[in-house]
């Protein structure tokens, strides 16, 4: 199978798309990623905590970590541990976090015990090892897969261990690709056989519901009918999962299928989610014959980082950047909401990639009448 790592570059913002050859077991879309450096999920990082408090009915403890300029206010992860070991109130603990922060939660942590070469745990909470960026585990995950990135200053300057794997052109993601990777943040998929899915996430869990009214008009009869269309979109439903890197608890009402007959997927619906590199697993059907998955969180959901300040101020920032690269090549001013702003302030990489890129910083206004996501460029 023939795989490319596809970088595309704009300021505090890389999105990296993995090129298959199309085939049914590698879609041409096979996986994505969104690297913020001025913003990275923690997965990985290693910490010296402090214990803030032992929770023995949850069975672990909260570990203040060093700040985040991300997140306003204290950091905490959560320590989960048996009763026995559970550290005191106080304590300066070394942990890594094994789990970033998202839906509302703080950061899971696994704890690690001083050995040679890894620091004592003594002192200030305080950022002692930064974990694998989103290139560098997709990378190692496709050891032989060329690397093409359409900034010459992403090998040394991010990941120079990678330097001799990429190669520069000016346009890393072509356009069908392009169309691919939009469609991830829009809740309906066409599918094969005639099939459509909501994706829905919620606070408790992800919801999605096949809709197969295009296979009405078969000649087949309906179970029939419905039961082919749903087995062709299992795969290709189930893919969006990873691309868009939805977990915890995912519900599927399947289309149109007697409760009986939904069953009979399960061997289609393993073989699709073993593809997945998190091998989420079927827990079986619900009384109303939903499909119950549950795929491991670790980061992010794409939709919790498209929905935010920070991406709003990405996306000015992206255009900032194209408007200067055009005549009469002159960089705007950006005026932007308080929650825009203030994200961008809390990642300063971004601004300073633009000016590299631009050869002038960018001037930046608040406008408190602004809604919380909006923001707009100005000339003059």
């Amino acid at each position: 199978m023939s795989v490319r790592l596809l970088v595309a570059c704009s300021p505090g913002e890389i999105r990296i798309a993995v090129a298959g050859d199309g085939g049914p077991d590698a879609p041409a879309l096979t996986d994505y990623a969104l690297w913020r450096p001025g913003a990275p999920d923690g997965v990985g990082d290693l910490h010296r905590g402090r214990v803030e408090a032992v929770v023995p009915a949850l069975g672990g403890a909260f570990v203040a970590l060093a700040p985040d300029r991300q997140v306003s206010g204290a950091v905490s992860g959560f320590l989960p541990m048996r009763d026995g070991d559970l550290p005191a109130e106080g304590d300066a603990v070394l942990v890594r976090v094994v789990r970033a922060a998202q839906g509302g939660k703080g950061p899971r942590l696994v704890r690690v015990s001083p050995s040679p070469g890894v620091p004592s745990p003594a002192g200030a909470p305080a950022l002692l090892e930064r974990g694998p960026d989103p290139l560098t585990r997709l990378a190692a995950s496709w050891p032989d897969a060329q690397i093409i990135a359409d900034d010459p200053s992403l090998g040394p300057d991010l990941v120079p261990a990678l330097r001799p794997r990429i190669r520069v052109e000016s346009q890393a993601i072509p356009a069908d690709l392009e169309s691919l990777i939009d469609a991830l943040s829009e809740p309906d998929v066409a599918l094969p056989g005639g099939m459509r899915a909501s994706i829905h996430p919620t606070p408790a869990l992800v919801a999605i519901d096949l809709d197969g009214a295009a296979t009405t008009a078969s000649r087949q009869s309906k179970q029939t009918a419905q039961f082919a269309a749903n087995r062709a979109a299992i795969g290709p439903l189930l893919h969006q999962l990873r691309l868009r890197n939805l977990s915890g608890a995912i519900l599927i009402d399947l289309a149109g299928l007697a409760s009986r007959k939904r069953a009979a997927l399960r061997p289609e619906i393993e073989a699709a989610l073993a593809r997945d590199p998190l091998q989420p697993r079927l827990l079986g059907f619900t009384a109303l014959g939903l499909a119950e998955i549950l795929r491991p969180r670790l980061h992010p959901p794409l939709h919790e980082l498209l929905g935010t300040p920070h991406a709003a101020g990405l996306a000015a920032l992206r255009e900032a950047a194209r408007v200067a690269g055009s005549p009469p090549h002159r960089l705007p001013r950006l005026v932007a909401s308080p929650l825009v702003t203030a994200a961008l302030e809390r990642d300063p990489l971004a601004a300073e990639a633009l000016a590299r890129r631009v050869g002038q910083p960018i001037s930046i206004q608040t406008d408190p009448s602004f809604p919380p996501l909006a923001w707009k460029l100005e000339h003059g």
